[in-house]
């Protein structure tokens, strides 16, 4: 078994975990973070990519909507790389209460977000596919976030300050010396154990941050809200376009990249079901339908996908209603709270204040490690926003590389664009036509950006995360690992089909018109050209492969024993 020793561990690798990882790492602290899957790849990675300028909060949740909006003025200045500030509208239909529109505003001014009045003209002309039947309209500080480039960001941040990043890796429990927590046993996908030891454990991981605490014998209630989004097949509208109504189904569209997505529902769920998401039909229809009503040229655009995702919320005073339960950040210290030291749990927030939840653990765990530092992540800009890039530079540095590829290079990755284009022109060979990803971006991911898998890179890159959802691109990235990743033939091909089954959970529950043509056309190119479907005998030979390396030798003993007899 491994043993590792560090000062910090943390739990979750969603936003929130990586921000801490940062933020310790910036004050000299070395830690080991610990995801069971990947980066972002729980409720961080499964929202609708808003910047929130706070004012979906300012009429009912005001220290939500304060928080958001200074938030908001940090990450634009050190995250400018994830960041798209598009403005933001909100807009008051026939069918809305045309008094809650003036509630915002006081709202907005409470909380300091700078809100202000347009003419229904002047909002079309911001967003000319907008309802022309619009009352009024306001614009607002919101924008877009990339939660993947985001959290990405602070995760390599971190490792180049000293930090460990394990993914892949579930903690199965946790090691005590009495009334202390010393360390947690994990286990990696291949059955390596690994014991960690450290001063501190902080469980950073969200929703499932009621399981890592149970592992403890600590007990913290949660109560899971599913919130489900629409991917279209276009860029719709440039501006986020809010619903000026109190928050309910529907009432937002938001641009992301060559896409747009619509949001988002909430519904109450039982906490047995936070890993089997599903998105209704009846779901889907409301976001459908109420998009339209903001955008009527919803209608004649095609569904891509449909996800979910499942907010990690706490009730405070007896609500237990999604919608109603506080947005606001909660930080325990089980020392105090249940006699047991060496271990705090962060929950609560958003993917806006995963900064500031960050900030608030890094000082509880420095004031109980003893070390006097104070943060810093609100001044130093991450990894690829250290400073803009100018025209004439892209043009000198990359003379001769078609402009659209430096152009999403440097959307992607900032600063770091120096680190993986280069005049080869098999660098800047595209992999993936609908995001403009390169075969040098993609050897830069695997190489430096914790990827392990297709679905990984997807994170990362946004391959197949384009109108064709991988159709022409998934191939050629699987083939990839062969040259980069280090992967076998048979890894590769397994690497493929997986990332192929989980494009198709998104596309099932929306296949009807284009859609279902789109997706008959990717069968029979992975299925009737390359023959997917002999595919079972190689994963069925990997699996074998594989239980030589997993079992144990005890166990592979009383095999050989059971074989002889």
């Amino acid at each position: 078994m491994n043993r590792i020793e560090t000062n910090v561990i943390i739990i979750g690798g969603g936003a929130t975990g990586a921000g801490i990882a940062r933020d310790l790492s910036m004050r000299g602290l070395l830690c080991v973070l610990i995801e069971k899957n990947d980066i972002a790849s729980g409720t961080t990675g499964r929202n609708h990519g808003l910047l929130h300028s706070g004012a979906r909060y300012a009429v009912k949740d005001h220290e939500s909507a304060r928080e958001c909006i200074r938030e908001n003025k940090i990450l634009k200045k050190i995250a400018s790389h994830c960041i798209e500030d598009t403005g933001g509208l909100f807009v008051t239909l026939p069918e809305d209460d045309p008094a809650y529109h003036r509630n915002l505003i006081e709202g907005c001014k409470y909380a300091g977000i700078e809100a202000k009045e347009i003419s229904i003209r002047k909002a079309l002309e911001m967003e000319p596919n907008l309802n022309p039947d619009i009352l009024s309209a306001l614009v607002v500080p919101d924008g877009t976030i990339d939660p993947f480039r985001l959290s990405s960001a602070n995760i390599l941040d971190a490792k180049e300050r000293g930090s460990t990043i394990l993914t892949h890796t579930k903690v199965t429990g946790v090691i005590k010396s009495g009334a202390r927590i010393t360390g947690v046993e994990c286990i990696d996908l291949k059955g390596r154990k690994t014991e960690v030891y450290a001063d501190l454990v902080i469980n950073a991981a969200g929703i499932w941050g009621q399981e890592v605490s149970a592992l403890a014998g600590i007990e913290i209630k949660m109560f899971p809200s599913k919130g489900s989004m629409l991917i279209i097949d276009y860029r719709i509208n440039n501006v986020v376009v809010n619903r000026c109504r109190p928050p309910a189904d529907g009432d937002i569209i938001v641009p992301g990249d060559t896409v747009s997505l619509i949001g988002t529902t909430s519904k109450e769920i039982s906490y047995d079901r936070i890993n089997e998401l599903t998105v209704d039909d009846e779901e889907i229809s409301i976001l459908l339908s109420d998009a339209e009503m903001l955008i009527p040229n919803v209608r004649h655009t095609r569904a891509l996908r449909a996800y979910c995702g499942v907010r990690p919320l706490l009730a405070v005073s007896g609500e237990a209603q999604g919608r109603n339960i506080s947005r606001g950040i909660a930080l325990l210290d089980h020392h105090e709270r249940d006699g047991l030291e060496g271990m705090i749990t962060i929950a609560g927030g958003k993917l806006m204040t995963y900064r500031l939840m960050a900030e608030k653990t890094a000082d509880l765990a420095c004031e109980k490690l003893g070390i006097k530092k104070e943060c810093t992540t609100h001044l130093v800009p991450l990894p690829g926003s250290e400073k803009k890039i100018a025209r004439k530079s892209r043009i000198k540095d990359f003379t001769g590389i078609p402009d659209s590829v430096v152009g999403s290079t440097l959307y992607r990755h900032g600063q770091r664009l120096h680190s993986i284009l280069t005049k080869n022109k098999k660098n800047y060979r595209v992999i993936c036509e609908c995001e403009m990803v390169t075969e040098g971006e993609i050897e830069y991911a695997i190489k430096k950006l914790e990827v392990k898998d297709l679905v990984d890179l997807r994170r990362r890159t946004r391959i197949g995360m384009g109108p064709c959802q991988g159709e022409l691109c998934a191939y050629r990235g699987a083939g990839l690992f062969q040259e980069f990743g280090g992967s076998t033939p048979e890894e590769s091909v397994i690497l493929l089909q997986d990332f192929l089954e989980e494009r198709w959970k998104g596309m099932k529950p929306v296949l009807w018109g284009d859609g279902l043509r789109e997706a008959e056309f990717t069968y029979w190119i992975y299925q009737g050209l390359f023959g997917m479907a002999h595919m079972d005998e190689v994963k069925h030979k990997k699996k074998k492969i594989l239980n030589k390396d997993i079992l144990p030798a005890d166990a592979k003993t009383d095999n050989k024993k059971k074989k002889g007899k």
